[in-house]
């Protein structure tokens, strides 16, 4: 069997980066970019077919763009992952670091959910938000305790929309761990729980995430389709607001493929409709990705900054300054278009230009391409305690200007 390599390229100047994203639009080499070529000097991460590495190779020669090889097989690192992932499961009653020693399957995931409201019920409920096209709960945890307000303000976070990400579901769980097990011990976080409703949902894309699990590692999309070999949607893609104006696709066979019309999709749908029929509670919204190390604001579709961009940054350097104080891991802040590229379609576009949600942001998570998608199990805990240090600190910055 040949080796799946995975290279890492810097254009260096306009020419190359032209040069790379004929690459792109060359949908019959199957390239997998894992991170797209979007500026002089910035990394593009690609993952090549065995059989189009002599290809790939002639060509970056003829164009003179150097490339470095970061795997030298990605398959022998989904094949360790796969080792690890087959100890026993997650045994209730145990440590809930036994957990988060290790990636969990989506069943597993919404067990741990059900775990922490069974133990903790006055603090917190499992809602399910709606169904996948395969017809799998999209299934979060709300964590808020009851309160005199009429209305407490809300802050949604949600990962796992692309199915290859798992570092994003896991860091989620976590997230929701942490305000329910700290609640009785630590006292700022039994306050935001208190003036918040956080509500919590560690995969959107269920069906995308089960087949990354049991099929194809690098899976991304969800997995409806209309066509046999073609299957999925690009569910940050999907969202109604300024839908396929670039940086999507039309074809099916794309991995951002934007569905045939916005919201086509029932995951898309149901979360957009969830956050809309109670928009005037929500104050933040998190998706949460990875990689890359970024903290980012709107807007995905344009250069140009959203109204409330300087208010967005300095909530975000609060969360990156308490991200770096953890173990020193340091984040970039952003508009998505202007530190990665034009994505249209996206969530947190949608959250902020539709909902009205000011702190609408993406995090993009551990690490910067070392290891990309296929991060170390090792690396969960570490992740979990900079990310929740991060989403606390925004939240405190948030309930100071309320």
């Amino acid at each position: 069997m040949w080796a799946i390599p995975f290279f890492r390229i810097v254009p260096i100047d306009e020419e190359d980066l032209e040069n790379l994203r004929t690459l792109v639009n060359n949908e019959d080499m199957k390239l997998d970019f894992w991170k797209e070529p979007t500026a002089v000097n910035q990394a593009v991460d690609v993952m090549v077919p065995p059989e189009q590495v002599p290809f790939l190779e002639q060509y970056l020669i003829s164009k003179r763009i150097p490339r470095t090889l970061l795997m030298f097989d990605v398959e022998r690192y989904i094949m360790k992952e796969r080792m690890e992932m087959s100890t026993p499961s997650f045994l209730t009653g145990r440590d809930s670091n036994d957990f988060f020693s290790n990636y969990r399957r989506l069943d597993e995931i919404h067990k741990y959910l059900e775990e922490l409201v069974e133990k903790n019920p006055n603090i917190s409920s499992v809602i399910s938000i709606g169904k996948s096209s395969e017809g799998r709960d999209l299934k979060a945890i709300k964590i808020g305790s009851k309160s005199n307000q009429v209305t407490k303000p809300a802050i949604w976070i949600d990962g796992g929309i692309h199915a290859r990400e798992w570092i994003s579901p896991a860091t989620v769980t976590y997230i929701a761990h942490s305000l329910v097990s700290e609640y009785d011990l630590k006292e700022d976080v039994k306050e935001l729980v208190d003036y918040f409703d956080w509500y919590i949902l560690p995969v959107v894309n269920p069906d995308g995430y089960i087949y990354s699990h049991s099929v194809n590692r690098m899976w991304r999309k969800s997995r409806r389709g209309r066509m046999l070999f073609c299957r999925g949607v690009d569910l940050n893609r999907n969202f109604a607001f300024h839908w396929r104006e670039g940086g999507s696709s039309s074809s099916p066979c794309s991995e951002t493929y934007a569905g045939f019309t916005a919201f086509s999709e029932p995951e898309t749908k149901a979360l957009s409709d969830y956050i809309f029929s109670q928009k005037e509670k929500f104050v933040a919204y998190l998706a949460v990705h990875s990689y890359s190390q970024l903290w980012l604001t709107p807007w995905g579709w344009t250069t140009e900054l959203p109204k409330d961009y300087n208010d967005m940054v300095r909530v975000a350097q609060e969360a990156t300054k308490a991200i770096a104080e953890v173990h020193g891991t340091n984040y970039r802040i952003g508009s998505s278009t202007n530190v990665l590229y034009k994505a249209t379609g996206g969530a947190d576009d949608w959250a902020y230009g539709v909902a009205g949600i000011k702190y609408s942001y993406t995090l993009e998570l551990r690490d910067t391409g070392r290891h990309g998608f296929l991060l170390p199990s090792e690396q969960i805990v570490p992740t979990g305690e900079e990310t929740w240090a991060g989403v606390k600190a925004m939240a405190k910055e948030i309930k100071k200007e309320m």
